[in-house]
């Protein structure tokens, strides 16, 4: 106790014992002292014995996060006993080989990304579907006429150069009976926001519906968007949440709890979208501000693509893995064979 508080404290039980022998008051004080001394340190002893975990976002903190930060808010992890640390990688590529090497306990990652890595002997293990259907999915601008992925032929296709979008598209073209070697791709990195508006490519690949499509129908853009789970690409999940195998043997019971106390913010998100989304927007960081309006539309769409049904939060199927690893495979992406039970885990 504070010196002063202490004094106070004591001036306090004098006043309303005045009267009392100077023995009692003595004892009083003493056991006021003692009791107050307990409290002390009965929650020092609390805050010590919280178990950290350190949690890598894939972006800078945005809607998709909401449900952990809403968590954070309600008390959910201090009451499993948790220390959550939510933090942004300098690049979103690293996360993954963070948590591999020990560095954090988990990071959101995507299913690809996590079949892919465990074919390049990556110890990884996804825990929880965060978002259970695909957010990237293409694009097209209005004007460029499309009815169907096959009309992307004679097209320009803006992507950031990544052979699993590449493999997106020419999936979703060739299910329409269209020949992929028709396509005409277009590097733009990630400029796929100016590349639409300044009609450097009529379509691109690589952008998230709670994202990147708001941002251009924001700018007055009319577009038309494809689901790549309709045209013969597997119902992935976009999001997952991965540990490593290591850290699962020394913290499964922390991380365990943890997706326990996550299911409460996303149960809690789910009821207070607007006050959950406040929160967020309070922690948003600085160097990358968020726009309200924009946000509050992408927890629109992706609450729903969150929601598992009957099944708890953030479940995972064997199926599903199979169909990713089976698809991944024949797109020549894995390096080695995997078996989907090396992939996921469901604590």
């Amino acid at each position: 106790m504070l010196p002063e508080l202490k004094r106070e404290a004591e001036i306090t039980l004098k006043s309303r014992i005045w009267n009392k022998s100077a023995c009692l008051l003595l004892v009083c004080t003493l056991t006021f002292i003692g009791l107050t001394g307990c409290t002390s340190s009965s929650k020092e002893s609390s805050n010590a014995e919280l178990t950290d975990l350190t949690v890598l976002l894939d972006w800078y903190p945005n809607a998709v996060h909401t449900f952990l930060y809403a968590a954070q808010a309600q008390g959910y992890f201090k009451e499993a006993g948790l220390n959550v640390k939510l933090q942004t990688p300098a690049d979103t590529n690293d996360a993954i080989k963070l948590v591999a090497t020990g560095k954090a306990d988990l990071a959101f990652s995507y299913q690809m990304q996590v079949a892919v890595s465990r074919s390049e002997d990556i110890p990884i293990v996804s825990v929880a579907a965060i978002v259970r259907h695909p957010l990237n999915q293409l694009f097209a601008l209005d004007s460029a006429e499309m009815n169907s992925p096959k009309d992307l032929i004679g097209k320009r296709i803006g992507y950031p150069s990544s052979p699993m979008d590449e493999a997106i598209v020419n999936t979703m073209v060739r299910a329409e009976g269209g020949d992929p070697a028709k396509l005409n791709y277009v590097d733009v990195g990630w400029d796929l926001i100016p590349s639409m508006t300044t009609k450097k490519v009529d379509a691109i690949i690589g952008g998230f519906v709670n994202h990147e499509k708001l941002l251009l129908e924001k700018e007055g853009e009319k577009l038309q968007t494809f689901d790549p789970a309709e045209y013969g690409v597997p119902d992935y999940y976009e999001l997952v949440l991965a540990a490593s195998e290591e850290g699962l043997r020394n913290k499964g019971d922390a991380i365990k709890k943890f997706l326990q106390a996550a299911t409460k913010g996303q149960e809690y998100t789910a009821q207070h979208p607007d006050e959950s989304l406040q929160v967020l927007l309070d922690k948003q960081d600085k160097e990358f501000p968020l726009d309200p309006e924009i946000e509050r539309k992408s927890l629109e769409v992706l609450l729903p693509l969150m929601d598992a049904g009957a099944e708890p939060f953030g479940s995972q199927t064997e199926a599903s893995w199979n169909s990713a690893i089976d698809w991944l495979t024949n797109h020549q992406l894995m390096k080695k064979e995997i078996k989907a039970n090396e992939a996921f885990r469901n604590l």
